[in-house]
């Protein structure tokens, strides 16, 4: 007997499933983060009108003054879907779990001078709070956007925040200990420096249109406060002051606003690019909102930073102009 082994190619009648196909075309084939995006929100035939808020569905466009053709022109450059955002992560932590080992296994906290340690404890710890009410601001944006392209995202954001949150504890534990974590909320609550920047996030709580929320949250306040406390204050000034083991507690935020900073800016591109309407929205927004962020930011600047601290933020407000003209139609 003779076997005669052949290899038979056979061509797919489609190379992706339908919906994505009337896409991107019926010849190619969808990336992972294609077929864990395009349109896997309902978009009708949506099931009744939610009980607490009956003039809106629970997928509805009117919940923000954005307007927008196709709510999947919004791409994320990371090209995260739940896989790879979760592989990217886990890496991350590694990293960070690597720095926090080596902080403590060397003792490197005891090595630090007793004023880098009180400023970490005054300016860091406080700022769980922060992250904790960034991670609901863009809860609110993933619970209550239009399309899983941005909304898909948001939810990854909230999640980073909580991660943040989390590793300010831990590293508020390796300074001091559990009682830091009671003054810092104390702090939170009561310090005059602090009172500025709880208004404008918990103002932030109760604003209506998601992509307000959204846009103010991860460009504007992120966009200050992490270049502010993790770029300057902590890798700058702390870092050149023996307080070294901080900066290496917060590598992960000092990274993740780099990553994130991508992710907002191509959406404000794509939104302000649809129409002038939306381009106004986003501008009157960022104004607004620039107006009491800047002045929130200045006690905890001059902190850290005295004389320097109204010339270092102009810095920072002029990057952030800068990255919004970048962006924006001319």
């Amino acid at each position: 007997m003779q076997l005669d082994l052949r290899t038979v190619s056979i061509k797919p009648m489609r190379q992706a499933f339908g919906h994505i196909c009337r896409r991107i075309g019926d010849g190619k084939s969808a990336s992972r983060y294609q077929e864990g995006t395009l349109d896997l929100q309902p978009m009708a035939q949506q099931h009744y009108r939610p009980l607490w808020d009956p003039e809106h569905s629970y997928f509805d466009e009117r919940r923000t003054a954005i307007a927008m053709a196709d709510w999947y022109a919004f791409k994320d450059p990371r090209q995260y879907y739940y896989g790879s955002y979760v592989t990217a992560r886990a890496r991350q932590q590694d990293a960070a779990e690597n720095a926090f080992g080596f902080v403590e296994s060397r003792g490197l906290i005891q090595l630090m001078p007793a004023e880098m340690t009180a400023l970490a404890l005054e300016l860091l710890l406080p700022l769980r709070h922060v992250a904790w009410g960034a991670s609901m601001n863009n809860d609110f944006a993933a619970a209550y956007g239009y399309g899983t392209a941005i909304t898909q995202p948001a939810l990854y954001a909230a999640m980073d925040q909580f991660g943040i949150a989390q590793f300010i504890t831990r590293a508020g534990l390796l300074l001091s200990g559990p009682e830091s974590l009671d003054a810092a909320k104390a702090a939170w609550l009561e310090s005059p420096m602090w009172q500025p920047l709880r208004r404008v996030v918990e103002d932030l709580f109760v604003e209506k249109d998601w992509f307000e929320v959204l846009l103010v949250q991860n460009l504007v306040l992120d966009g200050l406060l992490f270049p502010l406390i993790y770029r300057t204050i902590i890798d700058d000034v702390m870092a050149a002051n023996g307080g070294s083991a901080v900066a290496m507690l917060s590598q992960f935020q000092t990274e993740w606003s780099i990553e994130s900073a991508k992710w907002i800016d191509a959406q404000v591109k794509v939104a302000a690019a649809e129409s002038e309407v939306n381009a106004r929205l986003i501008r009157g927004w960022t104004e607004k909102w620039k107006a009491r962020v800047i002045p929130a930011l200045l006690p905890l600047a001059e902190r850290a930073l005295a004389d320097g601290a109204d010339e270092t933020l102009q810095e920072l407000v002029d990057s952030l102009d800068a990255r919004l003209t970048k962006v924006m139609p001319k």
